[in-house]
């Protein structure tokens, strides 16, 4: 009777997990900016070929809107970042007041919604407010903005944080639910303290749907905050997008539509950039599921 042997080649080899082709690393960026440069080229040729010469001004190219974007805002002095005061009187104002609004809403909406997730009870209590707030869109209490706070700061934040907080809260709650019971139970187990529980269990467990809503409620602060800036405002981006469109201003207001593209661009890369450096463990567990 002789022993069995296993050889090296008889083990099967577990299945690698490929990287799918382009989605990350140099590769993808450089597919990524060749669509858009793509894109462009399109849309330039397209103003030459497809429009008529006499609505060219209602529709110019990307290089007349590039131009006058660079007038606008980028042909000040080197001692202010060669920022125009257009720039520092509109752009700035509108990035504080947005960012403003969207972190209050991310304060009440994370620190509630966990709240709210991890009492099943007090949750029964509160969801039909919910569900009823949350369906009123923020311009449409705009009137009642202004008469509670008048016109100013105070009213374009309220219409920022009250449309921005919904998908925010809704978020967090679903977060702070999907905790796994099994990993509340070991928590007793070692005796981990609440505050503990909360910070090595129940946080980490919500914080990839959390993410998933201050994602959606980024993109929703800039167009609030640009609403917001049409009404009874003085400078911003929504104001010179308004003002540029009543005085007939096409390529500015071109330029300021452009221009929201290109913050609402950023400032998502920057949020995934955070979400990718504090949730890597989260994206790690799920490469190696089977």
């Amino acid at each position: 009777m002789t022993a069995s042997t296993t050889t090296p080649a008889a083990v099967a080899a577990a299945p690698r997990r490929t990287r799918p082709f382009g989605r990350s690393g140099p590769t993808g960026l450089l597919l990524r900016w060749i669509v858009f440069a793509v894109a462009v080229a399109l849309w330039q040729l397209a103003t030459y070929v497809a429009v008529p010469e006499d609505d060219k001004m209602f529709f110019p190219a990307p290089t007349v809107i590039a131009k006058r974007m660079y007038e606008l805002w980028l042909t000040g002095p080197a001692s202010h970042l060669f920022l125009t005061p257009a720039a520092t009187g509109n752009i700035l104002p509108s990035i504080g007041r947005m960012l403003a609004g969207w972190g209050i809403a991310v304060v009440i909406g994370v620190g509630l919604g966990v709240l709210l997730g991890r009492s099943r009870r007090l949750l029964d209590y509160v969801d039909p407010l919910i569900q009823f707030f949350r369906a009123i869109p923020s311009p449409a209490l705009i009137p009642v903005f202004i008469v509670l706070f008048k016109l100013g700061l105070t009213m374009r934040l309220a219409v920022i944080v009250f449309g921005v907080l919904w998908p925010i809260l809704l978020n967090s709650i679903d977060g702070a639910r999907s905790v796994e019971p099994l990993q509340l139970d070991l928590a007793r187990v070692f005796a981990l303290k609440r505050f503990e529980r909360f910070r090595l269990i129940i946080m980490p467990s919500a914080a990839p749907k959390i993410f998933a809503g201050l994602r959606v409620s980024l993109s929703m602060s800039i167009i609030l905050m640009v609403i917001s800036e049409m009404v009874g405002g003085t400078n911003g981006i929504g104001y010179t997008l308004y003002t540029a469109k009543d005085s007939f201003q096409l390529p500015d207001m071109w330029s300021a539509i452009v221009l929201l593209g290109i913050l609402g661009y950023t400032l998502n890369a920057l949020l995934l950039w955070v979400e990718r450096r504090l949730l890597a463990w989260h994206r790690g567990a799920r490469r190696v599921e089977p």
